[in-house]
């Protein structure tokens, strides 16, 4: 009888002989063609590529159409309102609001046919696929559904996420003093599924940083940031303006602080030396874990501390922090741009020189179904284009682009036709919202470079709608098991869960293209 929430796909095999012996090879789900690829792959095991993983997760799912994989011979109603532009890739073309990254094509390549193979009621919703993308899982822990998996829920068999497995399986050298996987610019004020240790245990949280001011906006990069009903024609109902529609007086600060203790209650750095307030701190994180049912508070409070207190001797004064985004020339801000995101991808390079295996930086504001061609074109490509492009350029100048594996996704595609969220709605000043396009699983791209992937190819081909993939398409589980192989993690790989269940930390294949 199957274990409640256990996949047997997760648990080591038996070893081939005694499977052959007992003519057993279908009751484990494999086949002695899997075998022989696994037994090849073992032997691959530590041979890292990659030193560190930066994971860039575009909140709410980006549209395949208006960044690395247009249609512009589709129907209007399929190609949207942009052109395109021409790469350093013969014959490959970019949305025409990409165009630094067009030119830097052949330093990373993207995969334009992930997608999601879980029912549809699960593949096309926000909470289910931040699941899949951020633990690299093809289907919901047993007893979830879109909206549960949300919620905490004590029992849940949760996949750990990517920051988890990586600081379980490839944890920082020693010396490096601070956690192996840290989130920002804005993590404890993001929930999503997905982001948690699950089976692995506490001990292997990613460690949250929040360096950017809390923001009521919905997305886009400080201080250009914004929501997707604002107003077009009506200044005055603008974020700024006398009869501005939304609170923004604690938004549109782009600079960052230095860090707080991953926790709202946290105190910057310079009130450490205060003992008192430290302790305070403290007390304020196990409260809030209290609230979190997965784990046996004592266990979750003392992984907790132990990683806080790391991070604590790591960047007090006196120390390089690398938060101190002030040791950086006033050419490397301009490189990166001074708005939210490129600092964010500022930090992340200073965390990777600083030993830190994996960093993830969160992205918001690419839920775009209404007003969606206003707001990329104004908002949300621009910023991207101009830090992702400075953080490229800045890690090959600084030979950190060869040991740094960069990947960014969001949790889905978007539908090949546009279309209003609402026939006739309208936003706050009564002006009908223009349409977008509405969440798509079936297909979405990944931009993937350095660590040693391959770089300058575009991986799978979509159908003329860009709605389908018509080529081999590949799973969130694929991209975990091609990060894990370039930081030398070997698919034979297990970990224990608390009650000592083995399981194996590949669920999917690598992508062969890319390594």
């Amino acid at each position: 009888m199957r274990r409640f929430g256990c996949n047997s796909l997760d648990h080591p095999r038996i070893g081939r002989r005694q499977l052959l012996q007992v003519g057993a090879l279908s009751l484990v789900g494999t086949s002695l063609a899997d075998l022989l690829r696994l037994e090849a792959h073992a032997g691959q095991a530590g041979q890292r590529k990659a030193k560190s993983v930066v994971f860039i997760f575009q909140s709410g799912g980006p549209s395949q159409h208006e960044t690395f994989d247009p249609k512009p011979q589709a129907p209007e109603e399929i190609r949207g309102e942009y052109g395109t532009t021409p790469t350093k890739l013969a014959g490959v073309h970019f949305c025409e609001y990409l165009p630094k990254l067009a030119q830097r094509a052949d330093k990373f390549s993207v995969v334009r046919t992930m997608h999601h193979i879980a029912d549809r009621q699960f593949r096309n919703e926000h909470h289910s696929c931040h699941y899949f993308v951020n633990t690299g899982s093809t289907e919901l822990p047993v007893g979830d559904t879109n909206a549960s998996i949300a919620l905490p829920r004590r029992g849940r068999m949760a996949w750990p996420s990517l920051g988890s497995l990586v600081a379980y399986a490839a944890p920082n050298d020693p010396g490096v003093g601070l956690p192996s996987a840290i989130e920002i610019p804005r993590a404890n004020h993001m929930k999503y599924a997905g982001r948690d240790a699950g089976l692995l245990g506490p001990a292997y949280e990613k460690f949250g940083v929040d360096l950017a001011p809390a923001c009521s906006a919905e997305g886009g990069s400080c201080p250009n940031c914004f929501r997707h009903a604002d107003p077009n024609m009506d200044p005055e109902r603008l974020p700024g303006g006398p009869r501005a529609w939304w609170d923004h007086s604690n938004c549109r600060k782009p600079d960052f602080h230095l860090p707080q203790l991953g926790v709202e209650q946290g105190i910057s750095i310079p009130q450490l030396n205060n003992r008192s307030e430290l302790l305070q701190t403290l007390e304020g994180m196990r409260r809030s874990l209290e609230s979190r049912p997965a784990y046996p508070i004592e266990v979750a409070w003392d992984a907790h501390r132990q990683q806080a207190l790391q991070f604590i001797l790591a960047t007090t004064p006196g120390q390089q922090s690398p938060f101190d985004l002030a040791q950086e020339s006033a050419a490397t801000h301009e490189l990166y741009g001074k708005q939210e995101w490129g600092q964010a991808f500022l930090t992340a390079r200073r965390l990777v020189e600083a030993g830190v295996r994996m960093v993830q930086v969160n992205l918001r504001g690419w839920d775009t179904h209404q007003n969606a061609f206003r707001d990329l074109k104004g908002r949300l490509l621009p910023a991207l284009d101009h830090s992702l492009s400075g953080f490229l350029d800045d890690l090959s100048a600084r030979g950190l682009l060869d040991e740094t594996l960069i990947i960014m996704c969001g949790e889905m595609g978007r539908t090949p036709k546009i279309s209003p969220i609402t026939v006739g709605g309208k936003n706050v000043t009564g002006e009908v919202f223009t349409p977008g396009r509405h969440h798509w699983g079936d297909v979405f791209p990944c931009f993937v470079a350095g660590g040693g992937s391959q770089a300058g190819r575009m991986i799978g081909v979509t159908d003329a709608h860009g709605g389908l993939p018509i080529t081999e398409a590949f799973t969130p589980a694929d991209l975990a098991a091609t990060m894990l192989h370039l930081l030398g993690v070997g698919p034979d790989r297990e970990f224990h869960d608390a009650d000592g269940r083995p399981y194996r930390i590949y669920r999917g294949q690598p992508i062969q293209e890319l390594i």
